[in-house]
This record gives structure tokens, sequence and C-alpha cells, in this order.
């Protein structure tokens, strides 16, 4: 996010893509399933062609929707279904409705394609059944981490897996969950062209791509109702949008709201429009900090985040939705100041959420859900 105040310096370097087409487009089954990026005011073709330089092909949806990735996995569609103009830029065409405008992302230099989101794991200790964690395997004479992480990423794999000279790739499993790293000196030594003893194929470097885990795109309503209703309470601006969005990657079940917001439902939260007490969701959005609305649930997952960056949230929110920013003119008006009387209101009444919920769900997870692992189930228990 790009704050008042601050200018970007100009790119040293011109990312100019190639236009591929007009493609169709779905919530469900995205035609391209990498990175995704929003900008309400300022989206270009460029600046979505910069964004995915990691990629192979960037797309623009509904005039400020940037989708990256390195397969179009959807069916072209006639030209006339992309007409919505960019944000950032009257006269040049960002997708439309449910349709996406496809450009081939070009290098600079042959080669030089740019890794800013690769992050490097750790070494660990090969899994007992290596299939279930690496569903590709390259053997590469000398193999780079480079060159297994372009390859892993062409396939659409979250991991790399480097032990020269072979390349895996694959996902995290309940057997292979890196969460205990080893020593680098034993890959160090794997990796070497020293022979070894008994350590041989033993470990791997592991690389985590910025490829979206597939396993966590299928999201349904929970198979039979729950007798446990389960609250996800916070101040207004604290995140709840975006905590509903990895829980539900996390466990593939709808999150429900007490309230019915069509934007999200159109955006895929479609336990948006089902009864909040209908029993049916994993847990529900609120905001209601009385004790008779907090007495409704069974327990609680209180989401708590600095006073003065929910204010800042909520206020863009109500100005420009839920990925949009308010204007100069909107700060400086006497609305912002009526804003903060409202709020401040409601913020004297948080703590009844400590007071009067039966239960409180300690889920340390969500701290960690911004990682790639998020398809782990922490509402197991």
């Amino acid at each position: 996010r790009i704050h008042y105040g601050w200018k970007c310096p100009p790119s040293a370097e011109t990312w100019i893509g190639t236009y591929i087409g007009c493609f169709l487009d779905d919530a469900k089954d995205r035609a391209l399933k990498g990175m995704v990026f929003y900008d309400f005011r300022k989206m270009t073709n460029t600046l979505c062609q910069d964004t995915c330089t990691e990629r192979y092909f960037a797309g623009l949806e509904y005039g400020s929707e940037c989708y990256c990735g390195n397969r179009i996995t959807s069916a072209r569609m006639k030209e006339e279904g992309c007409n919505l103009d960019c944000k950032g830029e009257k006269g040049a065409i960002c997708g439309g409705v449910s349709r996406l405008s496809v450009y081939k992302v070009e290098e600079v230099h042959s080669g030089q394609r740019r890794y800013r989101n690769v992050r490097y794991r750790g070494c660990f200790k090969k899994p007992d059944n290596s299939t279930a964690a690496s569903l590709a395997h390259a053997i590469q004479p000398n193999l780079t981490s480079q060159w297994c992480i372009q390859n892993c990423m062409d396939q659409e794999f979250p991991l790399a897996l480097v032990r020269k000279p072979d390349c895996f790739c694959g996902y995290a499993t309940p057997r292979f969950t890196l969460h205990e790293p080893v020593k680098e000196e034993l890959c160090a030594v794997e990796n070497s062209s020293l022979p070894t003893q008994g350590s041989r194929q033993l470990f791997l470097q592991v690389y985590q791509t910025p490829v979206q885990d597939s396993r966590c795109t299928e999201k349904k309503f929970l198979p039979e109702k729950s007798s446990s209703l389960v609250a996800l309470s916070s101040f207004p601006g604290a995140g709840n949008t975006w905590v509903r969005h990895l829980i539900e990657l996390a466990t593939g079940y709808y999150t429900g709201s007490y309230y019915f917001d069509g934007t999200l439902y159109n955006r895929g939260f479609k336990g948006e429009k089902d009864y909040w007490k209908s029993g049916r969701t994993i847990c529900v959005k609120t905001h209601e900090s009385g004790q008779r609305d907090i007495e409704m649930y069974d327990s609680a997952i209180l989401l708590i985040r600095n006073p003065y960056r929910s204010l800042m949230a909520e206020f863009n929110r109500k100005c420009a939705g839920h990925l949009g920013y308010a204007s100069d003119q909107h700060w400086k008006s006497k609305v912002y100041i009526h804003l903060i009387l409202n709020i401040s209101l409601v913020c004297s009444e948080q703590l009844n959420c400590l007071l009067f919920f039966r239960k409180i769900l300690q889920v340390p997870q969500i701290l960690c859900f911004s990682s790639i692992f998020v398809c782990f189930n922490p509402f197991q228990q």
C-alpha cells in the first residue's frame, strides 16, 4: 500500500508486455492462480505487469484488479467483454465484469526475471513418504536454486525442494510441515560435490514460491449444522474481513456474517448471504458489543488491532470500499470528525467482549496465516 505523503521512485526498468486477449475469470476458478493485487485509484496496465514480473502472465479485471500466473486456465472470450477503463488510466482497458485482459510479461533481459516474493524456508529432513510432499521431480546437471524455483513456479507449485542434482516441486503436508528445520550444514554437505556417508538423499533446501496453494481454493458450507455458534468479533476496521478470508483458506469452509455486504458476497464470501444463526458457517463476523448480542454466541475469536489503525481502515472503507482509500478531501472534512465521535462510543463498549463472551478461543495460528501454509486446519480441536 502507498501511504499519502510518500512517492514511489520511478522504476529503473520498464516492463512491456504483449497483449494476449480477453479471458473468462471465475471467482471459484481463477484464470490466473498466482498473486492478486488491487488498487481502486491507480491501477494501470503497467502497474499490473510490474507487479507480475515474477510470472509469465498479468491479467486485469473490473478496472482495478490485477492477477498474476504462469498458466491461463480459462477460455478465451470475445474482446467486447473487456470494456472497463483502468482506474488510473482512462482510455486504457483493464478487463471487464468476470473478464480478464491478459498480457504476457516480457523480461527486460533474458534470464533476468526477478524473484521478490520467494522465501527460503530452511533445510529440512526429507519426509519418509516423499511422494506425498513432492508431486513433480526433475534432474538437472549443475542445478541451481533459481532453476528449481522457476521450474516449480511454471508448474504452479508452492514449494521448491533442492537436493542437487534433483529438483522436487510440491506442497506442505502433515508429514512435511516445515515446522522443524535442521542445521544448514546438513544441506550444505548434501548439495556439495564431496562424497558423503549415510546422509545422501536425506536433506532438502526448501523455497516457498509466490504460487498460492491450489488446495486452499475450494470452499463450501459445513456438511452438518454446527451446534456451536462461534463469533469472529472485532472493532470495525480491525481486519475482520481479511481474517475471514484466511480462515476460509485454512479450513475450506465459509464464514458467516451478522450483517450482509453485497460487495463481499460478489467477491466470493458466499456465507455472507446465509442466515447468521444457520450453523452452516465455521464462524460469524460481528462488531456488536452489547451484552445481549454477545451472549448469543457459544464462543468467540476476538480480533484486536491498534485502535488508530482500525480507525484509519474503517474511514477508508466508508469512503472508498473494502480495498479503496479515502481522498485527501475526505480526511479534511467534518465526516472524519463525525466518525471519530461515533466510533469512540463503540470503542468504550469493546471491553464487554472480554466480560460477557462465554469462551474466548485461542487461535495463535491466525497470526501465521499470511504464510502459504494456511491449509492446515486450526479449528480441528
